[in-house]
């Protein structure tokens, strides 16, 4: 498997600015919009973000002109990490790599949940996420199929949906959802 360009990829490279300082404000703008909205949910406060951010809000504005640009921008980021996460384990043994790229879909999760709220999921920018989504982690499980480690009687869409499902329910801990996923797909592994 090698490195490839997903859509979602292009979105993040024309959304995220090219001078170094601008570039960095940006992502710390993400960085802190995502850990913002995974505890307080779609509503968390502008202000609060650009000040985990230790930017202005000001700054805030011009890299996102609205609430919506920010989770269009935030949500294109976390799809693109997922899709390089997939080239990343490309060369792990098959389950493996599989278990690797679940592990961070299930992160991303937390993201689209408090994004999802804001967004349609017919958008634009939702479509080319989903479709980045699919090319990255098909492979990863047809793979694991093919070697005779993942259930041959689901789909990836099936797969998608089980940690969905998971992650969407609350924990004591994330000590307690690392057990569920593990239960959950020793369902889906193929042991010999």
């Amino acid at each position: 498997m090698t490195a490839q360009s997903f859509p979602v990829s292009e979105i993040v490279a024309t959304r995220r600015p090219h001078r170094k300082d601008a570039a960095r404000n940006y992502d710390a703008l993400l960085t802190a919009a995502r850990e913002a909205f995974a505890e307080q949910g779609a509503e968390a406060s502008l202000e609060d973000i650009a000040r985990r951010a230790g930017v202005g809000i000001g700054t805030l504005y011009r890299n996102f002109p609205t609430r919506r640009h920010l989770f269009e921008s935030l949500y294109a980021d976390e799809v693109n990490s997922l899709c390089e996460v997939a080239d990343e384990v490309a060369d792990l043994e098959p389950w493996e790599a599989l278990r690797a790229w679940l592990d961070r879909f299930a992160g991303y999760m937390v993201t689209k949940r408090a994004v999802r709220e804001a967004l349609n999921d017919e958008s634009a920018i939702f479509a080319a996420c989903r479709e980045s989504m699919y090319a990255a982690g098909t492979p990863l499980f047809e793979r694991a199929q093919r070697a005779g480690e993942a259930r041959t009687d689901m789909t990836f869409v099936d797969l998608l949906r089980m940690v969905a499902g998971i992650t969407a329910t609350t924990f004591d801990d994330d000590t307690q959802r690392d057990r569920v996923m593990s239960i959950a797909l020793d369902g889906v592994r193929v042991t010999h």
